[in-house]
């Protein structure tokens, strides 16, 4: 093996057991190694299994099937090296900053001498100082965040796991605590050998990693392995770091896209979870398109940045233009259909016609949920109807999140009604 490899990650699999006795398959064949001096993200969408990667990782859980090796080593429980900073700060309320950073040096069985050493230099470095005696409650979100690095830098850990730890901080916090981190990092101040970057953000990957991995969902799988060789700091106005955003964007589309267009519908069922959009958001973004400087057509970066969508408000809603047949993403762009540049010129009952044609011949499941209202003499069918053959296929927060679509979907075609508090499905306001 390479001595530079910390850590060797081959066809790892992952399921849970789902309540019908079967099992939900979150991971599949997942590869990847991680080497010194390195900083490496992974980027996909919720769901597809990255934070159960980083817990394997960790140790905190096994796999069923392929290894995990770390320093040559088979990960079988947590492992001294790996520390991990997760999205909320974790932190021990009762604790003071200087407590809270001391713990995994307790945990070492260090000399108490050696522990409070550390645990000040290490707040030093990550710009607290002054605060060690202070109180969680009495810290800001992005300084309560640089607890959490502190704790995990202070055990001198080989590899650092970071679980999106940005996302909970306003944008200036979450730029100031990433250039610090890059700049600490590119110092080489840093007492780390690597990190492992869960994100959303495909700038933040772009400004921060060496290497970006695209994570495909249903199972969670690496695809793509894009190295970026950009020097720090980095420009985001550098038209190489555009490059790199947009190649991102297009590997991240490209596969979801492949998938819809090459699999079959079988039966009535999604082949995958619907995210539920408002369906005010969905026509926003057609109008946006079909609107001046777009007329129909826009980079997804592009309109992304205009609209302030990150990556995971933006997938899903492009993702249901292209199911419903109203918009086509190709090459990073998004590209509104002959049909949907129709919706967006029309008014609220021509849109309701139209929407209610695309959803009854690309939405099987509407469909069906309409079928079989017409087929009841009482017109009428309970919600756990639908919801236990969703639940058939989907975990129960992936079948309520797709009904959910669905109906609201349904409800605005006028193609049924639903009443919230009977849980009944009807035709009662259908034309």
């Amino acid at each position: 093996m390479d001595n530079n490899i910390l850590l060797d990650v081959a066809n790892v699999r992952r399921s849970f057991p789902r309540p019908g006795g079967d099992e939900l398959l979150v991971l599949d064949g997942v590869n990847l190694r991680l080497k010194e001096g390195e900083i490496v993200g992974l980027l996909g969408r919720s769901g597809s299994g990255k934070s159960t990667l980083l817990r394997l990782i960790a140790g905190l859980a096994r796999p069923q099937a392929g290894t995990l090796t770390y320093l040559g080593n088979k990960i079988d429980g947590p492992a001294s090296g790996i520390a991990m900073v997760f999205q909320s700060f974790a932190l021990f309320p009762w604790l003071t900053v200087l407590e809270n950073v001391q713990l995994g040096l307790e945990a070492l069985g260090l000399p108490e001498k050696e522990i409070r050493t550390r645990a000040l230099e290490t707040i030093d470095l990550i710009g607290l100082d002054g605060y060690e005696s202070a109180y969680p409650r009495e810290l800001s979100g992005g300084m309560r965040q640089r607890v959490g690095f502190a704790r995990a830098f202070v055990v001198h850990p080989n590899i650092l796991l970071m679980d999106e730890p940005f996302s909970a901080l306003d944008v200036l916090t979450s730029e100031n605590l990433r250039t610090d981190l890059i700049e600490l990092w590119s110092q080489k101040k840093l007492p780390i050998k690597s990190i492992l970057l869960v994100t959303h953000n495909i700038e933040e990957a772009v400004q921060m990693c060496d290497r970006a991995l695209i994570f495909s969902s249903n199972p969670g799988h690496v695809t793509t392995d894009i190295a970026i060789d950009l020097p720090h700091p980095r420009d985001r106005a550098d038209p190489r770091f555009e490059d790199f955003v947009d190649r991102i964007y297009v590997e991240m589309t490209a596969r979801r896209i492949e998938r819809q267009r090459n699999v079959a519908q079988v039966g009535v069922l999604p082949d995958t979870p619907i995210t539920r959009v408002p369906t005010s958001t969905l026509w926003g973004l057609i109008e946006a398109l079909a609107a001046p400087p777009y007329d129909g057509t826009a980079d997804l970066p592009d309109i992304a940045s205009d609209l302030q969508l990150e990556v995971d408000e933006l997938f899903p809603i492009t993702e249901q233009m292209q199911m419903l047949r109203l918009g086509d993403m190709e090459g990073g762009d998004i590209k509104l259909t002959p049909m949907g540049k129709l919706f967006a010129e029309s008014e609220t009952q021509i849109r309701k016609e139209i929407f209610q044609r695309t959803l009854v011949a690309n939405v099987p499941f509407a469909a069906h949920i309409r079928k079989v209202l017409d087929e009841r003499a009482s017109h009428t069918a309970p919600r756990r109807r639908f919801i236990d053959e969703l639940e058939d296929k989907f975990t129960e927060d992936a079948a309520d999140e797709t009904l959910r679509a669905i109906t609201s979907w349904g409800r605005f075609a006028e193609l049924f009604s639903y009443d919230a508090e009977s849980e009944v499905f009807s035709l009662e306001n259908p034309t």
